[in-house]
């Protein structure tokens, strides 16, 4: 049995690991060769010899590497799932990235007046551009739609009755439920209509609920919750937005409404069916709209709030607001985002309308120079999703490379593997690369990672 004492001293490891001090610090790498020597004391004492000073070095430098790798990585996405939440939802145009890291570069006038040279407010930076765009009185940026949602309730509903259809009454993912933001707001729930059927009477009988009946102050509000991730069809009725706008507004009562994805352009001029848009919202007299900034906005992660001026004075006004409220890398990509739609550019320079717009032809292109250049699998016909909770069960046609291999779980985590991580999908016991999500400028990464796991493909 080899001695612990055999152990060589830290100081001797600290000289031969001089390359790393340089890249971690002294009392970092200190700290990884005094764990590293502990554990292999306590194996040498078990049984263990002495392993040669190389081994010992090679433990810690695995120990720094695990503790100073960020765990939130780039990776390329070749799923073919455009808004994929778990991927990190939508890539940032150009500007957006110039825009959020001129802001965090230095200081900025995020809540100074320039003009009079006093305390100025945050609030001011996106909501120009929100109310050109949209024809709102007023709007207000918080750090994602959750938010948007829990603020606007809390601030306008409290203590009032919700009414809401019953086959609205939805859960987004990570278990935001509808039903328990109303209870977290302080508002009651007042369900109405049955799972398929919702008729306007439905919710005039409920705004006029004894309950709320001899109120002086209205003491309910409407909220429509668009149904971005399931959809209802078969034997089913629903009002219009207006109808119910008309309704809520010659009750004396407000109409909320969740749009979820935040459309600002017709997806129906993309070859998928009709996403609600924003401009929609308002037109068809939603007292106060909310949707996300990540998805088919296509901007960084926001909850925007917009709608009438005086209820947008009270959502500012909530202790809340300042909780939710967004900071000024958001703000600044926003901003550089919205301005694409301003210019009439963001089919051009947004990442996910780009995607959303590429043609089947050009994809087939694109899938067919992979294959030439790997000589691997073959170019197939596929479909391609919109994802992030946004056009459910709408397809867009694709070319993707098809890859046969023997496990496709295994091929997958190999690529998972790579530098950076590749996230495909298997489909038939096969693994598909779908060009439609994959950045320019990739290409060659990816290519080179499947070159160095071509021994797993049978051919």
């Amino acid at each position: 049995m080899t001695s612990p004492r055999s152990l060589p001293a830290i100081d001797a490891l600290l000289r031969a690991a001089e390359s790393h001090i340089t890249q971690y610090g002294r009392p970092l790498v200190t700290r990884a060769l005094r764990e590293s020597v502990e554990e292999i004391r306590g194996e040498v004492l078990a049984g263990a010899s002495v392993p040669p000073t190389e081994i010992i070095l090679a433990r810690a430098f695995s120990r720094l590497s695990g503790w100073t790798t960020p765990t939130l990585q780039p990776v390329i996405n070749a799923t073919g799932v455009i808004l994929h939440t778990n991927l990190g939802r939508a890539p940032l145009s150009r500007a957006a990235i110039e825009a959020m890291s001129l802001a965090s570069a230095g200081y900025t006038n995020l809540e100074f007046d320039l003009e009079t040279g006093k305390r100025g407010s945050r609030l001011i930076h996106a909501e120009a551009i929100l109310r050109q765009l949209t024809g709102a009185e007023a709007a207000l940026v918080v750090n994602n739609c959750a938010s948007a949602v829990l603020l606007v309730l809390s601030a306008l509903a409290k203590g009032k009755k919700v009414i809401i259809a019953r086959s609205q009454l939805v859960e987004i993912g990570g278990g935001f439920r509808m039903p328990d933001v109303m209870k977290q707001s302080g508002a009651k729930l007042l369900e109405v209509g049955t799972t398929n059927k919702i008729r306007l009477e439905d919710y005039a009988e409920a705004a006029v609920h004894p309950l709320s009946a001899s109120a002086s102050v209205p003491q309910s509000v409407f909220l429509h919750v668009h149904r971005s991730n399931f959809k209802l069809v078969g034997f089913t009725v629903e009002p219009e937005l207006a109808e119910i706008a008309a309704l809520a507004h010659s009750l004396g009562l407000w109409l909320l409404d969740d749009l979820g994805s935040g459309a600002l352009l017709d997806t129906a001029n993309f070859g998928l069916e009709h996403e609600p848009t924003v401009q929609e919202s308002l037109a068809a007299g939603a007292d106060v709209a909310m949707f996300s900034g990540d998805k088919l906005l296509g901007g960084p992660q926001a909850g925007i709030i917009l709608g009438k001026k005086d209820l947008l004075d009270k959502i500012k006004k909530h202790p809340l607001a300042r909780a939710v409220r967004a900071d000024k890398t958001c703000l600044a990509g926003l901003h550089a985002t919205l301005l694409h739609y301003l210019k009439d550019e963001a089919a051009r320079e947004i990442p996910i309308w780009w995607m959303i717009s590429q043609t089947p032809e050009t994809l087939r292109a694109r899938a067919e120079s992979w294959q030439r250049q790997t000589d691997l699998g073959q170019v197939v016909p596929a479909e391609s999703t919109v994802g992030g909770g946004s056009l459910p069960g709408q397809n867009l046609p694709t070319w993707a490379l098809s890859l046969p291999v023997k496990s496709p779980d295994k091929f997958l985590a190999q690529l998972r593997r790579s530098s950076p991580p590749i996230i495909a999908r298997a489909e038939n016991e096969r693994v598909i690369l779908d060009p439609r999500t994959v950045l320019p400028g990739r290409d060659e990464i990816l290519l080179a990672a499947l070159e160095k796991i071509t021994t797993k493909v049978t051919k």
